[in-house]
């Protein structure tokens, strides 16, 4: 027998290590030629992100409606780019699904765009128009022209077409106006029911149990949590146990502060683990289906369904007896709330949540109007005259009294008080407000009230030593006012005064 007689009859099925392709039939069969994965999947209109090595909610990367061969090669390149630089899988979808919407409008009668250097800055003012039309605001509307323009500038960055005009792009005037929503968290009386141990343990997956606690203490987000490492503990050197994690979005490690509580919890966890995936596990939360190895993570979209569930078990209502519909992401604008509404300073609630802006942060101290209120109603108020201001936070007019309060914050705010006046008069007096009977003000201020004097008695020996009696007049009554407010709020730091908080 020839050698060759050994060999199979279809030779390109020859040798174990020849890729292996899933066709959309189910059917597998051999790759001719060892190409790289990345080449196979380029040339096709569809792109399975599993056979790039991706794992995703999402399973593929549409390109076959858009008409265009130059324009579908430049989505096609930038697309590439995005997933191997890490870039989740969902984002690099929506920025070809923003380039299939402009690829069709290109391709529209009326329109006609064959060349990429006809896509110069008139034509976007006319699909700026065609997106208000199709969208008139709404977040897709935004994101298409985001996106867009991180288009635009990846070409221009990698060279990948010259011929694209320089005015191409648009401007921050040219999307539309963004309604800034406060972060949506859960109320107390929600929480209250859904942190009670009774209702945990309804869970009937403890695994979910866990991530639920997870979510609710540390602020992850879902994906990031579903794909805790194992070894997800680590302590400072206090012996101050930290939750270390992945955050996806930011693409970088964070830390966020546990309790000894949870970090039992996670220590439980992490022994069932190993009864049944001896040998370890690379993530905390192992798919328990189809999972023999223990590799796969669990996915967020079947916590989700599995969260609804608990919810209809736990029979959880809002205030007005309704139920509830929670996810998984209020979780965490809860924490950010209540940590803010604790008098946790921002930048620790900013690091606590890895918020790559201030920005991001400052939503929830938007909500801490408790906070800035509780601060008002136990402090010492006193006016112009150093008399105590009193303000009853039960009494009938407490709700309009802090109404008018926080509308002088706003609308007259002042370096060292508040303004009583009703913001429908105008001030009478020309002077400063120390010489106003309006003028209210706290403890907080004493270091302002203190440097204002003295630099009135600067003001006035200089004014007296020139003969200016004029001016000697004028300070000596506000003055005047300074050592009466002053006298009476150092009354709360002797020995024995009331304890106010600070504001700051």
């Amino acid at each position: 027998m020839s050698e060759t007689s050994h060999m199979p009859a279809d030779p390109e099925k020859a040798g174990p290590e020849r890729p292996r392709l899933q066709l959309h039939t189910g059917q597998r069969v051999e790759e001719p030629t060892p190409r790289n994965v990345w080449d196979i999947e380029y040339d096709r209109e569809v792109w399975r992100l599993r056979e790039l090595g991706i794992r995703a909610r999402i399973a593929h990367i549409l390109f076959d409606r858009i008409p265009q061969p130059w324009l579908k090669d430049l989505a096609k390149r930038w697309a590439r780019w995005r997933l191997s630089t890490g870039l989740g899988a969902e984002s690099a979808a929506s920025g070809t699904r923003a380039i299939t919407h402009f690829a069709q409008f290109l391709a529209s009668p009326a329109v006609r765009v064959v060349r990429l250097d006809q896509v110069d800055r008139p034509l976007l003012e006319r699909y700026l128009a065609h997106l208000h039309a199709d969208y008139a605001g709404r977040v897709v509307h935004r994101n298409f022209m985001g996106q867009l323009n991180l288009f635009f500038l990846a070409i221009r960055q990698h060279r990948w077409n010259d011929t694209l005009p320089a005015s191409t792009v648009f401007f921050p005037e040219d999307f539309p106006r963004y309604d800034e929503r406060l972060p949506r968290a859960l109320s107390e009386p929600v929480m209250t029911q859904l942190e009670q141990p009774s209702n945990l343990d309804r869970w009937k997956t403890p695994a979910y149990r866990l991530v639920t606690l997870i979510l609710m203490r540390c602020g992850l987000r879902i994906t990031d949590t579903v794909r805790l490492p194992h070894d997800c503990i680590v302590h400072d050197a206090d012996s101050a146990p930290y939750l270390r994690y992945l955050n996806h979005k930011m693409k970088r490690e964070a830390l966020v502060p546990i309790d000894e509580e949870l970090e039992r919890e996670i220590r439980d966890h992490q022994r069932h683990l190993r009864d049944r995936w001896p040998h370890g596990t690379p993530v905390l939360f192992p798919r328990s289906l189809k999972n023999a190895d223990g590799h796969e993570p669990t996915d967020d979209n079947v916590y989700r369904r599995a969260m609804h569930q608990w919810l209809k078990a736990c029979d959880v209502r809002d205030e007005h007896g309704r139920l509830v519909k929670v996810t998984p992401h209020q979780f965490r604008h809860t924490l950010g709330t209540r940590l803010i509404n604790r008098d946790v300073p921002q930048e620790v609630v900013r690091r606590i949540l890895d918020h790559d802006s201030h920005m991001m942060t400052a939503h929830y101290a938007r909500l801490s109007d408790t906070t800035i209120r509780r601060h008002w109603e136990q402090a010492r108020k006193v006016d112009v005259t150093g008399q105590t201001v009193a303000l009853d936070p039960e009494g009938p007019l407490a709700e309009a009294s802090w109404a008018k309060q926080r509308l002088g914050r706003v609308t007259q705010a002042l370096p060292n008080g508040f303004c009583g006046l009703p913001v429908q008069k105008s001030c009478p007096h020309a002077n400063a407000c120390l010489t106003c009977p309006m003028f209210v003000t706290t403890p907080e201020f004493l270091p302002q009230h203190r440097q204002q004097r003295q630099q009135l008695l600067q003001i006035v020996s200089a004014a007296e030593a020139r003969g200016q009696l004029r001016v000697v007049e004028m300070n000596q009554q506000a003055l005047g006012s300074l050592d009466r407010i002053i006298t009476a709020l150092e009354e709360d730091e002797a020995p024995g005064g009331a304890e106010v908080a600070d504001a700051g």
